[in-house]
């Protein structure tokens, strides 16, 4: 006669001694092999690159006279092929594993959105009627050191426009979607409380060719532009209302006295 077979916690840690591991959480990472570090293709990220330099020279082709960058190769290895190094030779891109996914698409994700920001640069020297090298650039992106390189809700870039200190947050999308994370609107409102600072979200749409101006201290809690987004792990995001877009990227871009928000 078989004897009783009892199953308790006892049994679970004696097993799972026996199978080698005195820590669940290691034996669950290790049976969803979540510790099988991938290999960077760097090969592929080499690839990657290109179609970051195609893309943004094919924005370069489409914007107006006024606003093309003239040296297009120097400003890809200054702002694409440089960036890549410091981040290769620091170890950062094998660590680069948000929300699961591979390094090198994390990467292309971040280094996309970098290059448009700083290929934009002249023109929002132009919206502002100010000089290059009085855009302070506050982000806090770090390519040597992975915890400070990792994304905060810190805006971009300052600015001072008269009395007025602005801040400037550079995005992009590249699919027709166009949101802005709950996070970046939070710490603009925190902001405009603690020093009457504006937070200004400047969002360009390369599918669509157009760019968006929004003061995120303004965005209303009840705003009905406020949704779900289930492509974003049901991240609440304020997607962008197409009165928002007031800039055609083959035109050249409006002045900041100008834009009626």
């Amino acid at each position: 006669m078989r004897k009783e077979c009892i199953i308790d916690s006892t049994y679970f840690r004696e097993y799972r001694t026996k199978f080698g591991f005195s820590n669940q959480n290691t034996l669950k990472d290790f049976l969803a092999g979540k510790d099988v570090k991938p290999i960077v293709d760097y090969s592929y990220i080499e690839e990657i690159n290109k179609r970051l330099c195609e893309i943004i020279k094919k924005i370069n082709n489409v914007v107006p006279k006024d606003q093309k960058i003239k040296e297009m190769d120097k400003f890809c290895k200054e702002h694409l092929i440089e960036v890549y190094k410091k981040l290769k030779e620091n170890k950062i891109l094998p660590l680069l594993n948000n929300q699961g996914r591979r390094p090198e698409q994390v990467y292309f994700s971040w280094m996309r959105g970098y290059v448009i920001s700083n290929y934009f640069l002249k023109a929002l020297s132009d919206i502002f009627g100010i000089n290059l090298e009085e855009i302070e650039i506050i982000g806090e992106d770090d390519f040597t050191n992975l915890e400070t390189f990792k994304r905060t809700p810190t805006a971009d870039l300052q600015i001072k426009k008269g009395k007025e200190k602005i801040r400037i947050e550079m995005q992009a999308g590249f699919q027709g979607i166009n949101d802005i994370k709950q996070h970046k609107v939070l710490e603009a409102k925190r902001m405009y409380n603690k020093d009457k600072t504006i937070t200004l979200a400047i969002h360009f749409d390369i599918f669509n060719g157009q760019v968006a101006f929004i003061k995120l201290n303004e965005i209303e809690e009840d705003s009905v532009n406020w949704i779900t987004r289930q492509q974003m792990e049901g991240q609440t995001v304020f997607n962008i209302d197409q009165n928002y877009f007031i800039w055609k990227l083959m035109e050249n871009p409006p002045k900041y006295e100008e834009i009626q928000f």
